[in-house]
């Protein structure tokens, strides 16, 4: 984590060097092949994602050069937020799809607990052995059995800001919390809204929650909560719900006010930050390093125009939470698994790579294949942490409580926002909602 946080501080200064993060060259077809791929000519493989815009646009990128290397066909299909429903249904209708991106580890866990899930192959496991560390490779299997290939991480604790409202407010990127606030207050009375929420995804206040909570509880209590094994009305989550409650209940630092951040999606959220040339509806977006596709619609210049700075410590240091996207096979063929092999691969997060708005915990990856500096020192600091970091909480949680719009967590916290004062009722309905989803689970 020190290691994480260390090399964060440069990000800001980073500029553009390279590609500008909306290009790319495609299909990585410059250098010759690592990885062995079975020809499969004739083959049709349905894979499916939450992915949409710009991130769904660089995956069917990699889909193509593994189309193109193996003669399958590969239909993409967009699951929606609710993932696990979606998988659901189609199991129940008898027509999964062969592969799905899943976003969490309890859902993971939870769809090979019911079978669903298809062990990795050999070729898979060698990519896996050979390009992920320990840390990955343990999350993406269950009871020791390989099923998941880490195609796509995050580094979840960063803070991107219209770098022109910063200078034209007067104000530098904070080191803390209480900086945070004073920075955001500053250019709020210059006119400008500071933060963006997209308080309309409940996934990313989830993600406020859990920064402020690991940096002012630490790492145990933060491995404690993420498993119930504390309550959800313990000391250190008033402690944290007050703490960001203070950012929540000022309608005037929020864009759009509580109103409008309840109304604002994902997107929205990082796109109208850098949006409207000297007048911009926001000054910063809390989000992670995928926000850059987002920002690139906007055509600032990450670097330049858009910079990042570390989330800001509210204990004793910045927090360090990742998240990622799995591959999983649901169907047992060899088109599946050789999709899983290629997605093991240098070849393939190369070509993300180079797209932008990526970044691969496959520490075999070259460096230089990022499409700019600041996503080059951000994919480093995360191959430098090796196995020192802490996965999203909610994502680690069984799906009915932290991974599914308009109920557990992701609800609670939008009616925390909505009411930041009514902290120990939000507590009490988190602590409802936790030990219900947890027990229906088999946890604690």
């Amino acid at each position: 984590m020190v290691a994480t946080a260390a090399l964060a501080l440069a990000l800001a200064g980073c500029g553009g060097g390279g590609k500008d993060g909306n290009g790319g060259e495609g299909k990585g077809t410059s250098t010759a092949p690592t990885v062995h791929l079975p020809r499969l000519k004739g083959q049709k493989l349905q894979v499916t994602a939450v992915w949409t815009g710009p991130e769904r646009q660089n995956f069917v990128k990699v889909l193509d050069e593994f189309e193109r290397r193996t003669g399958a066909t590969v239909d993409f299909v967009p699951s929606g937020d609710d993932m696990a429903g979606f998988i659901g249904s189609k199991v129940a209708g008898g027509g999964p799809p062969d592969v799905a991106m899943l976003q969490q580890v309890g859902v993971l866990n939870e769809f090979a607990e019911k079978g669903w899930l298809k062990p990795l192959g050999a070729a898979a496991r060698a990519q896996l052995a050979k390009n992920y560390t320990k840390g990955w490779r343990d999350l993406g299997a269950h009871n020791g059995t390989p099923y998941g290939v880490y195609f796509k991480a995050s580094n979840k604790s960063l803070v991107w800001y219209n770098a022109k409202a910063f200078e034209n407010a007067g104000v530098g990127e904070p080191k803390d919390w209480k900086g945070f606030l004073k920075a955001a207050q500053t250019v709020s009375e210059s006119g400008v809204r500071p933060v963006s929420v997209g308080g309309s995804d409940g996934w990313t206040l989830t993600d406020w929650f859990e920064n402020v909570y690991l940096s002012q509880a630490g790492p145990e209590k933060y491995d404690q909560l993420a498993r119930h094994q504390i309550k959800w009305t313990d000391p250190s989550v008033k402690q944290a719900l007050t703490t960001l409650g203070q950012l929540f209940g000022r309608k005037d630092l929020l864009a759009g006010g509580t109103s409008g951040a309840l109304q604002t999606d994902f997107p929205t959220s990082v796109t109208q930050t850098f949006s409207g040339g000297d007048a911009p509806k926001a000054a910063m977006v809390s989000s992670a390093d995928f926000a850059a596709a987002n920002i690139a619609e906007t055509k600032a210049r990450i670097g330049t125009d858009a910079k990042v700075f570390p989330f800001p410590a509210v204990g004793a240091r910045s927090p360090v939470v990742t998240g990622g996207d799995v591959a999983v096979a649901l169907k047992d063929n060899k088109a599946a698994q050789a999709l899983l092999t290629f997605l093991a691969s240098t070849d393939a997060a190369k070509i993300w790579a180079q797209a932008g708005g990526f970044i691969s915990p496959n520490k075999e990856l070259d460096q230089a294949a990022y499409a700019d500096g600041v996503m080059r020192k951000i994919a480093k600091a995360l191959i430098a942490a090796g196995d020192d970091f802490r996965f999203d909480m909610s994502d680690q949680a069984p799906a009915s409580f932290g991974g599914k719009p308009g109920q557990g967590e992701w609800k609670d916290l939008q009616d925390f926002l909505k009411n930041p004062k009514d902290i120990a009722g939000t507590q009490a309905q988190l602590e409802k909602d936790a030990a219900t989803s947890f027990r229906r689970h088999g946890g604690n």
